[in-house]
């Protein structure tokens, strides 16, 4: 273990030392990044559950599901860090260089890191939901679990752990959960309520039922129109 640790240690000081060579501006990204990140998986969860509304009660239940799931690995981790007291890297390690952003006050723990634990319970449920955008989801986690070693606010090992950690309770919850959330879905989608079956989405019959009704006044506008100008053809 004790090993494993010292790894970690030395990978910490290659990253931050890296970290000090790059440009300013470089910085600057990574600086924006490893916070801003976490707002485009927000806009990515509004996405899918704005592309599902149209699709199947499962695609509803997965898109409604993927924050849920991504709030869970949250807590867990802040459950999991309150227990591990590991102080983080920017005070710990000797000799290291100083950190790019401000180093979180004694008693706000490194182990795991939460930044990760989000990114990796929300680059997991978003692929459960959203077919094809795993590769994009995931790049994204690790970008942002690098980040945090790259800012000097965590060790390697505690990003590590934090997106393995998130991963797997967001795929347990979006597992576990997918069911009776369908059955909700389902319910919401035959309310009397307007709000209530807007936000559920009609479906994909109500959907095809709309797209079948404009082509059918689409034809007929069309076949009016060629009458019309037939008889204007016949005077």
């Amino acid at each position: 273990m004790d090993s494993l640790l010292d790894l970690s240690d030395r990978l910490y000081l290659d990253v931050a030392d890296f970290a000090h060579s790059t440009p300013h501006w470089f910085q600057w990204l990574a600086e924006v990044w490893t916070e801003a990140g976490l707002l485009l998986f927000g806009v990515l969860f509004l996405a899918g559950w704005w592309r599902s509304r149209d699709g199947a009660s499962r695609m509803m239940a997965l898109a409604l599901l993927a924050p849920l799931a991504t709030a869970f690995g949250y807590v867990v981790s802040e459950a999991l860090k309150s227990v591990v007291d590991e102080e983080r890297p920017c005070r710990a390690v000797i000799g290291a260089p100083a950190a790019l952003v401000e180093c979180p006050p004694h008693g706000d723990w490194s182990f795991p890191s939460n930044h990760s634990a989000i990114a990796g319970a929300a680059a997991i449920a978003l692929a459960l939901s959203w077919r094809g955008i795993v590769w994009l989801t995931v790049p994204m986690a690790l970008l942002m679990a690098f980040s945090r070693v790259f800012v000097g606010v965590h060790y390697p090992h505690d990003v590590t752990v934090g997106l393995l950690l998130g991963a797997l309770v967001a795929f347990l919850v979006m597992r576990a959960a997918e069911r009776p959330v369908r059955s909700l879905v389902e319910t919401a989608r035959s309310s009397r309520s307007s709000a209530v079956v807007w936000c559920a989405g009609r479906g994909p019959r109500a959907h095809a039922a709309a797209h079948a009704a404009a082509h059918s006044v689409a034809h007929a506008s069309t076949h009016a129109d060629r009458s019309e100008r037939a008889r204007h053809g016949a005077h």
